[in-house]
């Protein structure tokens, strides 16, 4: 496990150490990337990101622009991924990133048929036949590197599935009292183990790796 402390004056790395991570780099893993709040909210009431407040939880990282230091590092990591997984209500909010993000595909977990913008969308792809399908393909897609997770609802079916390798949560400072919470409707519980921790005066970073 790599613990990492604001009283660093350098931070050599952010990758995991041991064996077994060696032997997992050379495949996919998917991992879910979440900003929460200390009492465990991740979005406001409405479920509007960022709004009714919630842009606290973001600020952590500025303008978008890469950080420095180990918030840079961890902003590398996160944006070198090979494809996303992502539930519909996320994608249908942000016009499925307008059908590219960086170039990689992007795999919609879904029961319905996709609205018709997706026609145009060449690197979206509606999979109807489950969580554990939908893995599989984004996990060919991004060879090795991971898979980035998107949606609240759509990470705890993959907990559900078996399917979700890793948790990344920011843990921002601050106490909301309401809203979205991150995990609501697991049906069981779920170990984790802790593998890193990096603290900020604006975030604690902590990755988790689900015990399955």
């Amino acid at each position: 496990m790599i613990w990492l402390s604001r009283t660093m004056p350098d931070v050599p790395s952010v990758e995991m150490s041991s064996d077994r991570n060696d032997e997992r780099s050379k495949m996919s893993t998917s991992v879910l990337y979440m900003s929460m709040s200390l009492d465990g909210y991740i979005a406001g009431p409405n479920d509007n990101p960022g709004g009714d407040g919630f842009m606290r939880l973001h600020e952590w990282y500025g303008d978008f622009s890469r950080p420095s230091g180990a918030v840079g590092a961890l902003f590398d990591e996160a944006n070198a991924y090979g494809a996303i997984l992502a539930g519909r209500r996320t994608v249908e909010q942000v016009d499925h990133w307008g059908g590219d993000r960086n170039g990689v595909q992007i795999f919609v977990p879904s029961h319905r048929p996709p609205g018709p913008t997706v026609a145009n969308y060449p690197l979206v792809t509606y999979v109807t036949d489950g969580i554990a399908s939908a893995m599989a393909q984004a996990k060919a897609a991004a060879g090795d590197r991971h898979v980035l997770v998107h949606g609240a609802y759509t990470a705890q079916r993959a907990l559900e599935a078996g399917v979700l390798d890793e948790i990344q949560i920011h843990q921002i400072p601050v106490l909301f009292g309401n809203g979205l919470t991150m995990f609501t409707v697991l049906p069981s519980r779920v170990e984790l183990e802790i593998v890193r921790v990096i603290d900020t005066p604006q975030a604690t970073h902590i990755r988790y790796r689900v015990c399955h």
